[in-house]
This record gives C-alpha cells, structure tokens and sequence, in this order.
C-alpha cells in the first residue's frame, strides 16, 4: 500500500512540475467589456485557494472585500479550473438564476458530481432536473399540508429539549444535527431514532459532509475517499429498504415518501436512490445550519430580540388548551420568529454561492459573459452590502417588521432552481425555537462563530451552556 501511495503522489509531483513548467501568468486584461479582475498566478487553480479561504460566514471574507473594492461587485477571476465572471451584484445574480437552461445552467465541478452522484438534483440540468426536482417538490408540498409532520417536529423537538434536563451544556450543532436528520429519515423513510439502521446512516452522512468540500483526491483515507465510501453505503442501505418495500408483503408499506416514491414509475431506480439522498441531504444539513446560526446569533448580539422571541411564543403556549401540539395556525402567528429566521439567514449565509455557465455569449448591465465561462452568483456579498441593507454587518431582525419589505436577499437561490426545501427549514427551526426559548436560558460558551467553508460549519460544534428556566420567568 506504502508504493502504491508513493506512486502516485510521484505522479501528481510529476504532473504539477509539467503543468508549471509550460505555464504562464495569465495576464489581466479587459476587452469586449469583460469585468475588470485577477486570472491569478497558479496553473489550473488560479485564485481558487484565496477565494475558498474560511471566514466568518456572516462576512463577505477578505477575498471578496479586496476584489469588489479593487474591481467592483463584478468581476472576473480563474476559479475551480475555469475562467469565471463572479458576480456580487444583486441583479445580475437573479438575471442568472431566472435564466436557467437559456442563458446559463448549472455547472459544479466534476469531483462534485463523483461525491453527489450524476443524479443529484445539484448537478442534473434540462429535463432531468424538472423531473427531479417535482419529485423533491411533492414531497416538501406533501409534508406541509399533513398534520402528521407537524406532530413529529414537536415530538421530536420536545424529545431533544427533555434529554437536557440533566446537563449544564450542550454541542447545539450535534444537537440539530441529530433533531433534523431523525425528523427527515421518519418522514422518508419512516424509520425511529432509536432504529440502529437510523444511527448508522447519520453516522455516515457525517463522514459524507467532511468530504464534500474537501480536496478531491480520491486515496483510501482522505476525506474524499471516505466520503465517496460512505456514499456508497448510504446508497446501498437505501437500495436494500427499497427491495423489501418491494416484494409487496403485508404490513411492509409505511405510507410514507418511500411509499410514493416506489410507486412511480417514469424514475429508474437510481433516480429514486439519488432523490432519497437529496432529500436526506438537504433536510439534514441545510436546516441543522440555520438552526444553529439562529442559536448563535439571539445568543451572541441580541437579548432584546430574545426577549420579544419569548414574549411571542409565550402568547402561543397561553393560547392552547390542554397541552395542544402546535399547529399551522400557531406557526403563521409566529410573526416575529419570522423576523428572526429571515435575519438568521441574511447574516448566516447558508448558501454562499452557486456554479454555473454561460451557454452562449451573454451582455448585462455593461458586462460581457463569455460562452463557456463559469458564473459564480455570490448571495452573501448581496446580503451584507452595506449600500443594500443598513448596517448589514448587525443582527437586526427588527428591519424586515417595516412596511416595506426587504429587498435583495435570496437565501435559498431563485429561479427553477429555489431550494424546494426552503419552507421546511422555516417550519421546523420555528417549532424547535419555540420550545427551546420557554425552557432554557443560553449562552455561547467558547469563542465560536460561524464560518463560511464554504458550506457553514461552527469549528467548535457551538457549545452553549443551558439553564432550565420557570415558564413565569
């Protein structure tokens, strides 16, 4: 095993000496109205290092302050192995997205689709992406109009909450992590948490999402590669849920997505795998993420707006009778949490950016978009331009109570490709805030923040301390 390692990190050495041997800066120039920028001066690289270097996510990064201040929101750059217009402008960005599968489409890196799979709604384009992606959308259709769902959110939230009785701190992002990944398998797949099958898939979708975004090396024991294996196994539990469902015997049929899902026929059985994934995925992490940034940020910048939190769901918990579980009527009310949600993910930044290309030469606001050029649509640089939003860099739910409704900020994308998701993330953080301001007080133990990776990732788990608090406090 020793050789076959020293082999080939011999024949990346030889591979990289050749490729900077026969390289040459590419040097900044502006012609056809191409964006002002830096090409960088790695082969194949580029500026790709610099702009994927970690900050606070509820910042635009050092990468991106230099570059709009020196070039403007426009610019371009070499990035991901391609020369790239990226684009912090709140227009071209929705311009972009609203032009999917005409003017642009979207183009992740090739080691994306070797982690994803060809069949993740991330990376399939055209009519493939259509399919999907109505698949994806009834099921998140189907669970908001089941009383049944908003049951096992509060189920599961009260669950997670009583399990702290005992403990003076807690690592909230494990914490939501293991609320929204059992919430997603009982919706999907209807299984329990206490299910040693359920444990096993978390337990690998944690492995999975250190690989995501890790050096693409595909070597027994990088990140990557145990990522690739975990999928894999993923895949393969699925697969083997899927063949029982479908022998037809009585009493294997749940009701569930599964269910649905089986009953399709215009999807191969892989599509069916990959949605699963997709939705387990996106369920899992996309949610946990904005949980925690809420967390973070009532914990860190603002007692006031924890206190008006509190006042509201207070009004909510007096108005039921009898130990009521929550319903749909009791969430449109959450009229603030609304507020605080909405500004968890303008500062959070969930979703940084998002890859496509140009199909054919395009012209916007000036600018001219090569054919083939990739397009980064940067989401966070929108919601902290200080010229957008007034003191953008601050917590302030406050700013979307105003008549007139705040602008610019797009958390979950736009276009044919919104996240199918996004009012699922909203339901279940708004339930789990809920229950956790009426039972504990908090505070941000360490000195942890948010940190773009670019995906969201607290470096410490974000350790809070808990203290149980009087329903009268």
């Amino acid at each position: 095993m020793g050789d076959l390692v020293l082999a080939l990190l011999s024949g990346v050495l030889l591979a990289l000496i050749l490729l900077l041997s026969n390289f040459v800066p590419a040097r900044p120039k502006h012609s056809n109205n191409i964006p002002y920028g830096s090409m960088g001066y790695w082969p194949f690289l580029g500026e790709t290092l610099s702009f994927l270097k970690p900050h606070q996510s509820n910042s635009i990064g050092s990468f991106l302050e230099s570059h709009c201040s020196r070039y403007g929101k426009v610019f371009k750059s070499h990035l991901f192995g391609s020369p790239t217009i990226v684009s912090c402008d709140h227009e071209m960005n929705m311009f972009i997205l609203q032009n999917e599968e005409k003017l642009f489409q979207c183009s992740y890196p090739k080691p994306i689709h070797g982690i994803l799979g060809n069949l993740s709604l991330l990376v399939v384009v055209g009519d493939v992406h259509k399919k999907l992606r109505n698949v994806a959308l009834s099921f998140t259709n189907t669970c908001k109009s089941k009383p049944e769902y908003l049951h096992d959110i509060e189920k599961l939230t009260v669950s997670c909450i009583q399990s702290w009785k005992n403990k003076n701190e807690v690592v909230f992002c494990d914490e939501a992590k293991k609320f929204t990944f059992n919430l997603m398998v009982k919706q999907i797949l209807s299984m329990e948490p206490d299910d040693p099958l359920c444990s096993n898939i978390l337990q690998d979708f944690q492995t999975f999402m250190k690989g995501l975004v890790s050096i693409p090396l595909y070597i027994p024991g990088t990140p990557y590669g145990r990522a690739v294996k975990a999928r894999a196994r993923i895949c393969s539990t699925v697969r083997a849920i899927m063949r029982e469902r479908g022998k037809g015997n009585v009493g294997l049929e749940k009701r569930d997505f599964l269910d649905v899902l089986l009953s399709n026929t215009s999807i191969s059985s892989e599509g069916k795998v990959s949605i699963v994934l997709d939705l387990l995925l996106g369920g899992y992490e996309t949610t946990s993420t904005l949980m925690s940034t809420t967390v973070y940020f009532l914990g860190q910048y603002s007692q006031h707006a924890l206190d008006k939190l509190k006042s509201e769901h207070r009004v909510i918990r007096e108005r039921k009778k009898g130990g009521e579980t929550l319903d749909w009527e009791d969430y449109k009310q959450m009229q603030f949490t609304h507020y605080v949600i909405n500004e968890a993910l303008r500062c959070g930044n969930v979703v940084k950016f998002v890859h496509r290309k140009a199909l054919k030469d395009v012209n916007f606001k000036g600018y001219h978009i090569p054919c083939g050029w990739r397009v980064l649509p940067v989401f966070s640089a929108v919601h902290l331009d200080p010229s957008l939003h007034e003191h953008a860099s601050q917590f302030d739910p406050w700013r979307w109570a105003v008549e007139e409704p705040v602008k610019n900020v797009a958390p979950f994308g736009g276009g044919p490709r919104l996240c199918p998701g996004a009012e699922l993330a909203k339901i279940e953080t708004a339930f789990f805030l809920h229950h956790l301001v009426l039972s504990y007080r908090w505070i941000i133990k360490e000195t942890d923040h948010p940190l773009a990776y670019p995906y969201v990732e607290f470096k410490k788990g974000l350790p809070i301390e808990i203290e149980l608090q009087d329903l009268s406090s």
